[in-house]
């Protein structure tokens, strides 16, 4: 149950602060994609339904490190 809500949330947090502190979207998005990678890689992430959601949260933190960069 930890590791649903945690691809849930982690991603989409990590997106936005990687993108807050470099003040570049797409670098935050590469950032978080390499530690997933890495995650899955070491065998952290089981199962095709915790990429599906790693992939969900990617998207919805994209899109919310967008609103808010263009916001500042």
């Amino acid at each position: 149950m930890i590791k649903i809500l945690s691809a849930l949330v982690l991603p989409a947090l990590l997106v936005m602060l990687f993108a807050r502190v470099t003040f570049n979207q797409f670098v935050g998005l590469a950032l978080t994609v390499a530690l997933i990678a890495a995650s899955v890689y070491k065998g952290y992430t089981d199962s095709w339904l915790l990429i599906i959601l790693d992939a969900f949260s990617l998207t919805l933190g994209f899109w919310l490190s967008a609103k808010i960069l263009n916001r500042t």
